[in-house]
């Protein structure tokens, strides 16, 4: 669970990493579960999983995946993690005992190919009539990040500063701030060891820069709402009062 000391850090800046939230054998285990998945998507797609893909300017660049959506359609692995009371403890100190998925994405940033996250909200594609912007999201590190590869980077506080006025277009993250992705001063870069996880606000400002390493950077996001929070933005409870 979060110290008191976590907590607060969360709640002022809107992020938190924890370290070793997943173990490493069940990090190895992740990694057989996605070993290939480029191809083997581009081949054989599953039902049920979104699959987005990287756009490049050369048709023979063979395919690359920007976001595969219901990853735990694909790896047990990351379905075990997901629901494990380790997980469920820590959203229950953020958001209360009644916590629903709203969906787990794999983001495989592969080296040299993977390219930059625009700077956005997730509220901006969660916002309804409905809910209010009390989702958490977890970010778990596969591979090591670095500055390199494209390590997640967030402006600490901004979850205070409420919805921005975001841009729209017909892509993948096709909601962001103005501008895209460019460098911010005001940005932190959080670099994380394979099984680190780092909690953060659906108001938060965030992105990441390509990967210009000759390493991928593959991470899961697993998106927690509370239950009843807007019901289409839940797939399945997992603590607490049932959808």
């Amino acid at each position: 669970m979060l110290t008191p000391e976590e907590k607060q850090s969360y709640d002022e800046n809107g992020f938190i990493l924890k370290k070793a939230l997943a173990s490493p054998e069940d990090i190895e285990k992740i990694r057989e579960d996605i070993e290939d998945i480029h191809n083997r998507m581009a081949e054989h797609p599953v039902e049920g999983v979104g699959l987005s893909w990287e756009e490049f300017d050369d048709p023979n660049l063979p395919p690359r995946l920007k976001q595969l959506m219901n990853s735990e359609l694909i790896s047990p692995t990351l379905s075990k993690i997901l629901r494990s009371d380790t997980m469920l403890d820590i959203l229950e100190q953020m958001i209360g005992p009644d916590v629903s998925l709203y969906h787990s994405k794999l983001l495989p940033k592969d080296a040299k190919d993977g390219t930059a996250i625009p700077w956005h909200q997730d509220y901006a594609y969660w916002n309804r009539d409905d809910n209010r912007p009390l989702m958490v999201n977890c970010q778990l590190a596969i591979d090591a990040t670095t500055r390199e590869n494209g390590c997640i980077q967030f402006v600490p506080g901004s979850h205070k500063w409420g919805l921005q006025e975001h841009q729209r277009r017909q892509q993948t993250f096709g909601v962001f701030l103005p501008g895209h992705y460019q460098e911010r001063e005001d940005a932190v870069q959080v670099e994380m060891e394979p099984g680190d996880g780092v909690f953060f606000n659906a108001l938060i400002i965030h992105g990441s820069a390509a990967n210009t390493s000759d390493l991928p950077r593959r991470m899961n996001t697993f998106a927690y709402n509370v239950t009843g929070n807007g019901l289409m933005q839940c797939r399945q409870a997992l603590r607490g009062k049932p959808l």
